[in-house]
């Protein structure tokens, strides 16, 4: 322990040397407390090199997506003709019939009864009528009378096939190949004229309706070239998988919904597995192609307040954040519609290390190179 002596007293030689020694221990801390101190010369470090390419051009294409309804190109309602019990059913729900094939069968006894009634009613014209010619020939009676006779058998000839009419209208056949809905009625039943019995679907061809919006439209008709490859669909169905069949855009409907801003297309589908029914729903997937558009890579681009921005080399090697407008987006792509010159750098890593007006330095790669690298890290 280090005594500080009374320097109020009188110095004697011991008290002397302690001060003495005191003083060369104080002064050789100090030397180590300032070697201590004494900081280290700071060692500059060079900023890394960052990898940089430019815009590049192609031809190209997005897939838009619409939700879809699906609709047989044929859907009706198979209604009775005429009043009556219901005596048969034939077909059953869900089943798959042929045009001509019997479906329903309405009890035919009055009809029947009507039509024998018609047959002897125009028989005994037919009689009346030849009675009447033949005393025509020999000038007894009038050409009025035998005309009178002729015009009775004409009605009740017509009679006869009303009769036959209303009794083949018993029989209820398919008018096309299709698929049977519900039953709405059983054997049984009393039936209206205008009864709905069941709904029959044509389904060999599909009518796949979407609504596009009005700017969308716009571009369809400005870039349609009006060969297959622009009107051809895709349908994806409610499990996600893609339909096996191309559809083509057929139609456009006339006006526009103005409360939704949106106008309705038909795509046509063939449907020869019989696997998609009317009614159900899905997705068109629509290509719209894009001529000679400038590609940049997805993550060159950073996010300010729901703006896109990239950082620019300029020619004096320093940052400048440029904003940009992108039209749309493929795989680890961005179409660009404005912001951008095709000679311009674009710095591709270290955004978040870098501010704007920074000198870097930069490793500019071939656009070429780094769309073949991107495309695959997606693989």
């Amino acid at each position: 322990m280090l005594v500080i002596p009374n320097f109020c007293a009188v110095p004697t030689l011991s008290t002397i040397k302690m001060i003495t020694k005191a003083s060369v221990v104080l002064g050789l801390i100090a030397t180590l407390l300032s070697g201590c101190n004494q900081a280290e010369p700071e060692k500059k470090e060079e900023s890394p090199t960052l990898e940089a390419t430019t815009p590049f051009r192609e031809d190209t294409s997005v897939t838009k997506e619409y939700v879809c309804q699906i609709h047989a190109i044929r859907h009706i309602e198979v209604r009775a003709l005429e009043r009556g019990y219901l005596q048969d059913i034939f077909v059953d729900e869900g089943r798959f019939v042929h045009k001509g094939q019997p479906m329903f069968k309405i009890m035919p006894n009055i009809y029947q009864a009507e039509l024998l009634k018609a047959k002897a009613e125009a028989n005994n014209m037919n009689i009346e009528y030849l009675n009447t010619k033949g005393l025509a020939d020999q000038k007894i009676v009038s050409a009025n009378e035998l005309a009178l006779a002729k015009a009775k058998l004409d009605k009740a000839n017509a009679e006869v096939k009303m009769a036959e009419t209303h009794l083949s209208f018993t029989d209820i056949n398919a008018p096309f190949d299709g698929i049977m809905d519900h039953l709405a009625v059983r054997t049984g039943s009393l039936l209206d004229e205008g009864s709905l019995l069941t709904t029959l679907s044509d389904i060999s061809q599909l009518w796949v309706y979407f609504n596009v919006p009005e700017a969308e439209y716009l571009d369809y008709k400005m870039h349609n070239s009006g060969d297959d490859r622009t009107r051809k669909v895709q349908l994806r169905m409610a499990n996600g998988q893609v339909f096996n069949q191309t559809g083509v855009i057929e139609t456009i409907e006339a006006d526009f919904d103005n409360t939704a801003g949106n106008i309705e297309f038909r795509a046509t589908f063939p449907n020869p597995d019989k696997l998609l029914r009317h009614g159900e729903t899905g997705t068109i997937l629509m290509l719209k192609p894009y001529k000679n558009a400038m590609l940049i890579p997805q993550k060159a681009v950073f996010e300010i307040m729901d703006k896109n921005y990239v950082y620019i080399v300029n020619k004096e090697g320093k940052l400048e954040q440029r904003l940009i407008n992108i039209e749309a987006d493929i795989p680890q792509m961005f179409i660009i519609k404005e912001g951008l010159k095709d000679d311009d750098k674009i710095l591709l890593e270290g955004l978040r290390k870098v501010h704007s007006g920074e000198e870097v330095k930069i490793d500019l790669r071939p656009p070429e190179k780094v769309r073949s690298e991107l495309e695959l890290y997606t693989e």
